[in-house]
């Protein structure tokens, strides 16, 4: 959807008038980066016979390289997310993670589609990161972050 967003702003053109039979292709495909997101770690809740901090330990494996257990989970809060959209319920969870911690490479499933990098920002960088408008993100990880500086960050030791 992020890349169809920035094909459509690039070339309005394409868009207009246009159905499905004459949709023409884009003479000058942009770059797939342009679709790629900062996100957070998350999974969809299609396993009943699992609780929903199951499901989390699995993601954060299974995106992230970490096995996480239950216990070391802080649930934050539940919202809606996409609310235009699916008005989706999401499950936000906090979870500290060490090296020792780290079982693998984590990237997710490509066979199942997924495009997944693991990425590590700094905690002094954190706020720039969460405000840089130049850096595609969802809103999730922008309230991740504040939630963090407010809870978390004033209570680690000070440098």
């Amino acid at each position: 959807a992020v890349y169809m967003c920035e094909v459509e702003r690039h070339h309005p053109q394409l868009f207009q008038n246009q159905d499905k039979e004459s949709f023409s292709r884009v003479e000058d495909p942009l770059p797939a980066v342009v679709g790629v997101t900062y996100e957070l770690c998350a999974g969809i809740v299609d396993k009943p016979d699992l609780s929903l901090e199951e499901i989390a330990c699995e993601e954060i494996l299974e995106e992230c390289g970490y096995c996480v257990p239950i216990a070391n989970l802080r649930k934050i809060t539940s919202y809606r997310s996409g609310v235009g959209v699916t008005g989706s319920r999401q499950t936000l969870f906090y979870a500290e993670v060490t090296d020792q911690m780290r079982t693998g490479e984590g990237g997710g499933q490509p066979e199942e589609g997924e495009l997944i990098e693991v990425v590590e920002i700094p905690l002094e960088d954190s706020m720039k990161f969460a405000y840089d408008e130049t850096l595609p993100k969802t809103m999730g990880v922008i309230f991740s972050f504040m939630w963090f500086q407010n809870n978390i960050a004033p209570k680690l030791p000070k440098k």
